[in-house]
């Protein structure tokens, strides 16, 4: 049983679209995923304008990858490094931790996390 960073069982991010290195909903990593898309996220405007000026542009769909394209709002697994980039940068998105796969505390610290956590309504 894949863990969270809470260290319960790992929760889906999204599945409309499907997100995660395997697009099975889930924030979950193997060593070939060089990306380690472990932290689920919930995208705004300045971390999609952000990580397209740094080269990785999420809101253009790619078809040929199942890839819609990002809007303000969707939920999607990002890799732990560009999100850590953009926490440095100032414009980290919120995190739910319940779906963010434990693995990424080999990264940024629990506590970090929390200070981005998203609120459930």
């Amino acid at each position: 049983m894949e863990l969270n960073v809470l260290g319960t069982k790992l929760e889906p991010c999204c599945f409309d679209p499907a997100t995660g290195y395997f697009r099975d909903g889930y924030c979950k990593t193997i060593s070939k995923d060089t990306g380690t898309h472990t932290v689920c996220a919930i995208m705004t405007a300045e971390f999609l304008e952000y990580t397209k000026s740094m080269g990785n542009d999420l809101t253009t769909p790619i078809p040929q990858w199942q890839f819609p394209g990002l809007v303000v709002g969707s939920k999607w697994c990002l890799c732990v490094s560009r999100w850590s980039q953009a926490e440095k940068a100032g414009v980290a998105p919120k995190v739910i931790l319940k779906a963010t796969l434990q693995k990424t505390l080999d990264y940024v610290s629990l506590e970090l996390l929390k200070k981005y956590e998203a609120v459930e309504l």
